[in-house]
């Protein structure tokens, strides 16, 4: 015959372990009684050793057996140890007290044994789940992050836990991952989870549902089916939203570095345009320039050879805008620092103005309580900026309506605003407009325009360390501001 295998006897019926329990608990006081009769112990002697096997008993059996060899015990002191021998007579206080104390001893010490079972099973469990939890949130951390998290986390999920099922809903990327036996109809069951946005535990199905919450909202949502408790799944949603977040994070990073990278390439193709664009520029100038001093062309000649000049000398102020753009977004630009008095500046920006717009000069206004406000700036940056401020409200302004430049100083910076009467800016597009070839919808059609000019006034700002932003109202009109430190500081 084979030996039986231990693993079955575990796996024996109830009954059975009992009924050897039984046996055990019984053939033990035998044993311990024959052995006391046949050396002659004393009942003192013989009722310690009959309470240290009752202790043994509950410390392993339980409180059922422990009573009833307590039972046991005290019937064979009574009937082998007590005078008169050989008769049951428990009629004397001493013979009650015994009994007592056998039952109480098996009482506590079952129940004792008991609690430190149950301590132990639970500390062994919890030390398991630590360890689960260390494992998975160390395959977290290598998990590919140019792959969708969902898909990765459910199938960890269920390797290191052995759940039966896993599901888990990705708000972002709006797709539910799935792993283990569903049933039909559980398929959406995490998306279920996140929509009511309530964590619930199905105690008959063994289910848990936990929403993922970020410190940006709730991320998605997490359901369990198998042996898990509830801490392990609040911990579990935990490390699958932290997950999710790290995906979000290493994305965002990754579309800004291609954007940056986009933006690289981008300033290099204008500036290589630009420099190849300035050469022709110059001639078709200088061949312009020159057929307008011959001063032998008609009339409509001559007006087509301005307009050929005019256009390219617009050209021409178009590269060098570009030009400098990418070397502003390069940090190429060697700061030229000197003082300089800034009212004498916005003179002399104003008087080189073309002279197309010489009858814009009497609705220009200059507001500059004090005539010695200077600033230790880049000149010729300083200036483009200025005269771009004033070339848009130019063109954005209501005709005949007053431009205004002022300056002023404030708190340790100076504070130059140029206000213009005309169409408002969207608040949606008052940041925008700084940004390249970017225009405002509502503005589009009132002047032509490129979109270049403010984003170099924002790079140029922000190369001395400034910044600049616009306001826009119907009744007050619209003011661009630029803000420049008074302190120098040093180029980061």
């Amino acid at each position: 015959m084979a030996k039986p295998n231990p693993a079955e006897w575990k796996s024996s019926s109830p009954a059975l372990r009992e009924f050897i329990r039984t046996l055990v608990t019984s053939g033990g006081v035998a044993v311990f009684t024959y052995l006391g009769f046949a050396i002659g112990l004393k009942m003192t002697a013989i009722g310690f050793l009959y309470l240290l096997y009752v202790v043994a008993i509950a410390l392993f059996f339980g409180v059922w057996q422990a009573s009833l060899a307590s039972c046991l015990c005290a019937a064979c002191l009574d009937y082998f140890f007590t005078i008169p021998l050989f008769r049951f007579a428990i009629y004397d206080t001493q013979d009650w007290i015994a009994l007592g104390t056998f039952q109480v001893t098996a009482l506590v010490i079952s129940r004792l044994s008991s609690k430190e079972l149950r301590s132990a099973r639970l500390a062994a469990q919890h030390r398991l789940e630590m360890e689960q939890l260390y494992e998975l949130s160390r395959n977290s951390l290598l998990m590919d992050l140019r792959l969708p998290p969902g898909p990765q986390l459910v199938v960890l999920i269920q390797r290191i836990f052995s759940t039966s099922a896993v599901a888990l809903f990705d708000v972002n990327l709006n797709r539910s991952d799935r792993a283990g036996d569903w049933l039909a109809g559980d398929e959406e069951s995490a998306k279920v989870c996140f929509d009511t946005d309530r964590d619930t535990d199905d105690s008959q199905t063994q289910t848990r549902h936990r929403v993922l919450r970020t410190s940006n909202g709730a991320a998605g949502a997490l359901v369990l089916r198998g042996q898990s408790s509830a801490l392990v799944a609040d911990a579990l949603a935990s490390l699958s939203a932290i997950a999710i977040d790290r995906y979000q994070s290493f994305e965002k990073e990754d579309r800004a570095e291609s954007a940056r990278k986009s933006e690289q390439l981008r300033a290099a193709v204008m500036d290589a345009l630009a420099h190849e664009f300035k050469t022709p520029l110059t001639a078709v100038q200088t061949a312009s320039s020159g057929l307008l001093e011959l001063k032998g062309l008609s009339e409509s000649q001559t007006n087509l050879v301005r307009l050929i000049d005019d256009e390219a000398v617009r050209l021409n102020a178009l590269c060098t805008r570009l030009l400098k753009t990418a070397k502003l977004e390069a940090q190429q630009l060697d700061l030229k620092m000197e003082l300089v008095n800034i009212k004498s500046l916005i003179a002399e920006v104003l008087d080189n103005s073309s002279k197309s717009r010489e009858q814009d000069r009497s609705r220009m206004r200059i507001a500059i309580d004090d005539s010695d406000l200077s600033l230790r700036v880049d000149r010729g940056l300083l200036a483009t900026i200025i005269a771009q401020y004033i070339d848009n409200a130019r063109k954005y302004s209501t005709p005949g309506t007053p431009i205004e430049v002022a300056a002023r100083k404030s708190r340790g910076e100076v504070l130059i605003s140029v206000h213009n009467f005309g169409p408002t800016i969207p608040i949606e597009d008052r940041e925008q407009v700084f940004e390249r070839f970017y225009r405002s919808s509502a503005l589009k059609d009132v002047a032509p325009g490129t979109g270049i000019g403010l984003s170099i006034v924002r790079k140029a700002a922000e190369a001395h360390h400034g910044h600049v932003w616009v306001i826009s109202d119907e009744k007050e009109g619209t003011t661009f501001f630029l803000s420049l430190p008074t302190s120098a500081r040093r180029k980061q």
